[in-house]
């Protein structure tokens, strides 16, 4: 068997990816106030099309789903225009792209939200912090547990969101049910305190993602649909009292679908036990039947080793590839890497958002 490192091509469904690096979703708050992605979106990705393939930023399924200023959107078609304009640029480049669909649930604001109301969740339970509003950071407030009779709308959402991907131009989605957003939200029993279909046994909190891949997997075909997990990411104040059976019988019900990628991210091992009992989430390798992406602030030799050890097919990279657009042809190059500017990650211009020098210009 040969060895297998960051330059071995990999069929991902229908596509051939060149290589292995996978540009990770990236909030960088630089949309329109409508959600809108312009023009200098358009070039921040283009420089970043020689990814094997790109995720985009988490992207709103509706108006309901926001939680921070200046993020993108999916569902107008006004939207859909601007993300075409990217998608053309990212396929004129030689690049694939994937859209991340997203619903905030429980990490929004009133002020964030259509009329004032209150954020939704599985479970009217508030989270320790501060929301990021236009007026300033904001203290969250209690959301309001969802209806059952409203989840077949949420659903819809999903569903329409997947299909105004598709009329962009995206060459498939990524459905984020991570890092303590609606999805995530309804998985962990910290969050998910339920006592009818939808809460309870890990199936029931699991019934949500289920249903929505149930929906958009016919709109793109299951090998054009990832899913993102984080089973011990302690982000948005989430914890899990058995983040392994939790999350190993969520894979074991991924299985059925015969989707595209299963996204892990690795976060939370730096603060071991933060988000429930400490497990390493690619033990969950082992369980899934499919082509599966870590993600946990990797360099090019430690993606190299799991890549050659088997514990992975891809590997997503976020603060590199930020810092360096041509982030393929360095690790290639065994050149060094562009420094980040954390102070332009969130909002603002082209200021440590398109600016970044290229290898040929360094």
């Amino acid at each position: 068997m040969p060895n297998i490192d960051l330059f071995t091509p990999l069929a991902l469904g229908p596509l051939t990816l060149p290589n292995r690096l996978v540009m990770a979703p990236l909030t960088r708050n630089r949309s329109t106030p409508e959600g809108v992605p312009q023009p200098l979106n358009v070039e921040y990705y283009r420089q970043r099309a020689s990814a094997g393939l790109l995720i985009t930023e988490a992207t709103c399924i509706a108006a309901t789903a926001v939680g921070y200023p200046l993020t993108p959107g999916i569902w107008s078609d006004a939207q859909v225009a601007g993300w075409r304009a990217v998608t053309e640029a990212v396929h004129g480049a030689g690049g694939r792209i994937f859209c991340q669909l997203w619903h905030v649930g429980r990490v929004s604001h009133p002020s964030l939200q259509p009329n004032g109301q209150l954020p939704v969740a599985p479970s009217a339970i508030i989270l320790a912090g501060e929301a990021f509003t236009y007026q300033g950071p904001r203290p969250f407030v209690t959301p309001r547990a969802l209806e059952a009779a409203e989840l077949p709308g949420i659903v819809e959402q999903y569903r329409h969101a997947a299909t105004q991907a598709q009329a962009a131009g995206f060459d498939g989605i990524e459905v984020h049910a991570a890092n303590g957003y609606l999805l995530d939200e309804f998985l962990r029993d910290g969050s998910n305190r339920r006592t009818d279909a939808y809460g309870g046994s890990v199936d029931n909190r699991a019934r949500l993602l289920l249903e929505v891949l149930e929906a958009v997997c016919p709109v793109w075909g299951a090998d054009r649909v990832g899913v993102r997990l984080s089973p011990i990411q302690p982000f948005n104040d989430m914890r899990d009292s058995d983040p392994k059976g939790t999350f190993s019988r969520v894979v074991e019900l991924l299985n059925r679908f015969g989707l595209a990628y299963l996204h892990l991210t690795e976060m939370g091992k730096e603060a071991p036990g933060a988000a429930g009992p400490f497990f390493d989430p690619l033990e969950l390798r082992t369980l899934w039947k499919g082509v599966l992406m870590a993600n946990a602030g990797y360099d090019r030799d430690r993606a190299n080793a799991v890549l050659a050890a088997g514990r992975t097919d891809l590997v997503a990279f976020g603060v590199p590839f930020l810092a360096n657009p041509d982030l393929p042809a360095r690790f290639h190059a065994g050149a060094p890497l562009n420094a980040p500017d954390p102070a332009t990650f969130y909002g603002g211009g082209e200021k440590g958002y398109t600016d970044y020098p290229f290898l040929c210009a360094t």
